[in-house]
């Protein structure tokens, strides 16, 4: 009878582990938002923190508008932060852009000859963060690494790490000829060392900042369309979200969902973030609208319907860019609290 006992304890563990992690969704007790803020001041471009209130994921409160960790390596600015947790659970990792465009006008330039590199840090506990490292991602003929991101892939026992990239022929060291930005990834276990970087999404034109999440058997990638505004012509989701679906996280060949996401709602957007709620079945998907305004957050209870809704009642903190939304456990949430004396 006791070994009966134990193996049914085995099983119940087995079975927990293996559940998807939607499932685990109510242990979380709220949800740590990492952002930076814009080019406009000096500090903008380093990595800030907001707390939700408690597990309203539209209201959110912020430890006095300075800087949670700051870069000293690359060009010492950082943009697009984004923190994922380790499988295990036991650490998190910060990864972000290296650029600082702080009284710079000369996007070109760091699109052309911009970092090859993207910028890491490391913590136990979302509170005391390693120094950064530079750890560059692609060879010479790239312009620029924008917006990485990552994905745990269990298939693979790694993280899969994903980010935009312009990318010329060798032939032109010079990067003179006309190129486009397109989504390419790397592998990786521990953030040092990176697998040889490959295409993952290139329709031919620029697309920038996808993210990812995975609902239901499905990876689920939005991306902006970063043509020109837009409008009419042959462009008409230019500088709006698209959003695609696939069974496979690196398939070539994901399936369109929507295009043209927040379209009636903004001017224009990018650095779209997406996560799901901690207490019911809704996905948040935030918008980094362009002229400066910052997040614009939209809501669905139906992640294939395509139908992102403005929310409404949004209280965020100060004008938050390109970043990410993390669900927090109830010791996280504390801890980070008393760190922030919030």
């Amino acid at each position: 009878m006791r070994g009966f006992r134990i193996l049914v304890s085995v099983l119940l563990i087995a079975v927990a582990l293996a559940a998807p992690a939607e499932a685990g969704q109510a242990r979380y007790a709220g949800y740590l938002f990492t952002y930076f803020t814009g080019e406009g001041t000096p500090d903008g471009e380093q990595v800030y923190f907001a707390l939700s209130q408690g597990n309203d994921p539209l209201r959110w409160q912020a430890p006095g508008g300075t800087p949670a960790v700051r870069s000293t390596v690359g060009t010492q600015g950082v943009r697009d932060p984004f923190v994922i947790r380790s499988p295990r659970g036991d650490r998190f990792y910060l990864i972000a852009t290296d650029l600082r465009m702080y009284g710079r006008d000369d996007w070109e330039q760091s699109w052309r000859h911009g970092s090859r590199s993207i910028v890491v840090w490391e913590s136990a506990d979302l509170v005391r963060w390693s120094e950064p490292r530079l750890v560059q991602v692609m060879p010479e003929t790239a312009g620029n690494v924008w917006a990485p991101e990552a994905f745990y892939d269990p298939a693979r026992g790694a993280y899969v790490v994903f980010w935009a990239s312009n990318v010329y022929p060798a032939d032109d060291p010079g990067h003179v000829t006309t190129s486009h930005n397109r989504m390419m990834y790397a592998t990786t276990r521990d953030f040092r060392t990176f697998s040889e970087p490959k295409t993952w999404y290139d329709p031919g034109y620029s697309v920038i900042d996808s993210t990812v999440i995975r609902h239901g058997g499905e990876y689920y990638r939005f991306s902006q369309d970063d043509r020109g505004p837009g409008g009419g012509g042959s462009t008409p989701c230019g500088r709006y979200i698209t959003e695609e679906k696939s069974r496979a996280l690196l398939s070539r060949g994901y399936d369109l969902v929507k295009e043209c996401i927040g379209k009636d709602a903004i001017v224009g957007g990018e650095g779209p973030l997406v996560f799901r709620s901690n207490t019911e079945k809704k996905w948040y998907l935030f918008i980094d609208e362009y002229g400066g305004a910052g997040y614009r957050p939209f809501e669905t209870t139906d992640l294939d319907s395509g139908d992102w809704r403005p929310s409404a009642n949004v209280q965020l903190p100060g004008k938050p860019r390109h970043g990410t939304v993390l669900p927090v456990t109830r010791a996280e949430y504390h801890r980070l609290a008393a760190a922030a004396r919030l």
